[in-house]
């Protein structure tokens, strides 16, 4: 096993830096979480947008519009990315962000903000859910829970870079009467700009090795590996990772083709058919539905600890939570953001050794203890928050709190288990319905909070807390343990190819495309015999 964590950078820094560059994602992704929240505080967009700041349901719809379209994008990258790659994916997400970005931050009624949110929405809901599966797919096992967790990173940073440029744009014009309204302008605008270098930045990032593979350009897929092991492309360990691919693709494509016949029959040779198809193939197997099943339920867990209540209305909360000036409540909001960051990157680099379960169930009892705390804060300081000034601080720093125990459980946990549990038929598919199953329950929780913070006030906090807890059951009795198992060895995890009949497949396959024969050192005299026999073999699987 080779380092992993930041000891790894070293032996795979070029593979590093690409991840890093394709979770700009993730900064997108933060960072509009964290956008709105405060600019509906400051007194310029009450000014502009009387409606929406008299109204909760209004100020929940323009919030939760975002995530309708982060939704659809989602859902939609796991065809898209198959179609016409994830780099192509990422890049139509890109141009999402830029026109969305652009358009709310020049609004003037709310129809264009509404749209601008709602097209930022598509944008980063696509680069959610391509986002870690390119970074998964280019990652060595060792690293991967360090790669993908970089998309969380990003976001924390992200969501802090919005804090604290809210923050400085608040003084623009002053904070009161004559404050400017590009005080709230211009950390709309700023949200369009890592898209764009994302855009001019793509242009230069590797294909999946995966996905060529599944494309059928195995000679590319052989290269694009070698250039990101650094090794040469006949070198052992390139040569078996590229055939464990190679294997794996076509086991599933040959069990699919002969337990669904009707099925791969009548997609033809149509590539959109075909990917549609492979959706209904997500449902057909219990081994396909456990998988997908555990994915939503990561995400819907994750979104009911209460995470993006805080992050959406953190400056609301802390208003509510006694910090009644704007400018205070966006100071503490902003300290948020530098926590999340700080408990993140310690998170990313040892969660390869610790596990992904041990985190996350200790994630849980925290967040719960939290939100409980608080809640109990607010039943009994709640009506007098001018008496009780000390006891809104101790609210306050139990939100810190809260994040901290979020930030190195949940936060990078659920978006790595997502990306790494799928076997390749499904990846793409099954990463993206996990991906919108968070931003379902996201555009649900954006929408029902501040009725909910109006409405049962301190009940907010206990009715998280609840979730918290039960999320913790969830990864307890529910998901397996993935740390350092390859992709392909996921299947071993989940106990699939559990029956003899896909044992003896799988390793037919395996023989067939000449792994079992590298492995044992079995060589053949040549590369040009070892191509042609992988030819012939791969043929007779697909023929089976």
């Amino acid at each position: 096993m080779q380092p992993s964590g930041v000891k790894g950078l070293w032996k795979n820094k070029k593979v590093f830096f690409i991840s890093m560059f394709a979770s700009f994602g993730g900064l997108l992704y933060g960072y509009q979480q964290g956008v709105l929240g405060q600019a509906v505080v400051m007194y310029a967009f009450q000014r502009d947008f009387p409606k929406i700041h008299d109204s909760a349901a209004a100020l929940g719809w323009l919030t939760s519009v975002l995530q309708l379209g982060g939704w659809v994008g989602s859902l939609s990258a796991g065809i898209f990315g198959e179609v016409f790659s994830r780099k192509h994916t990422m890049f139509a997400g890109s141009l999402w962000v830029v026109l969305g970005s652009f358009l709310a931050a020049g609004a003037h009624s709310t129809a264009y903000l509404y749209a601008g949110r709602l097209f930022t929405g598509l944008g980063v809901g696509t680069l959610s859910a391509i986002g870690p599966l390119y970074n998964a797919e280019l990652s060595p096992p060792e690293m991967r829970g360090f790669l993908i967790a970089l998309q969380q990173l990003t976001t924390t940073i992200g969501i802090m870079l919005a804090y604290w440029i809210a923050y400085g744009s608040n003084y623009i014009g002053g904070t009161a009467e004559g404050q400017s309204d590009w005080a709230w302008r211009v950390p709309m605008l700023v949200q369009g700009i890592p898209a764009v270098i994302l855009c001019a930045g793509l242009f230069f990032m590797p294909f999946s090795p995966r996905l060529l593979v599944n494309k059928g350009k195995n000679e590319e897929a052989l290269k694009t590996l070698s250039y990101l092991r650094n090794l040469p492309e006949d070198h052992y360990l390139v040569q078996v990772e590229f055939l464990e691919i190679k294997s794996d693709y076509e086991f599933e494509k040959a069990i699919f083709d002969k337990r669904f016949p009707q099925l791969a029959k009548s997609t033809g040779d149509s590539v959109w058919r075909r990917e549609f198809a492979q959706y209904s193939n997500v449902f057909r197997t219990k081994d396909s539905f456990k998988r997908v099943a555990i994915a939503s339920l990561v995400m819907f867990f994750q979104q009911w600890t209460g995470i993006d209540s805080i992050i959406y209305y953190a400056s609301i909360i802390f208003q509510s939570l006694g910090l009644t000036s704007s400018t205070t409540s966006l100071l503490a909001t902003g300290v948020i953001g530098v926590i999340n960051v700080a408990t993140t990157i310690p998170a990313i680099c040892y969660i390869d050794k610790v596990g992904r379960k041990p985190l996350m169930i200790a994630g849980s009892i925290g967040m719960a203890c939290c939100e409980l705390i608080i809640g109990v804060i607010v039943a009994t300081c709640g009506h007098d928050w001018t008496t009780h000034a000390a006891a809104g601080w101790t609210a306050v720093v139990f939100v810190w709190l809260y994040i901290i125990n979020f930030a190195y459980s949940w936060g990078p946990g659920s978006w790595i288990l997502i990306a790494e549990i799928f076997p390749i038929s499904i990846r793409a598919k099954g990463t993206s319905i996990g991906a919108s199953a968070n931003w379902m329950n996201n555009f649900i929780i954006a929408f029902v909070v501040p009725p909910m913070l109006s409405g049962i006030g301190w009940g907010t906090y206990v009715f998280f807390a609840v979730w918290s807890a039960l999320g913790g059951v969830f990864i307890f009795f529910c998901v397996p343990e993935t740390k350092g198992k390859t992709l392909e060895e996921m299947d071993q995890v989940f106990g699939s190819h559990s029956s003899q009949e896909d044992m003896e497949e799988f390793a037919r396959v395996q023989e067939r495309v000449g792994l079992t024969a590298l492995i044992q050192g079995r060589h053949p005299q040549d590369e040009s015999e070892l191509d042609k026999e992988t030819d012939v073999k791969v043929e007779h699987v697909l023929d089976a």
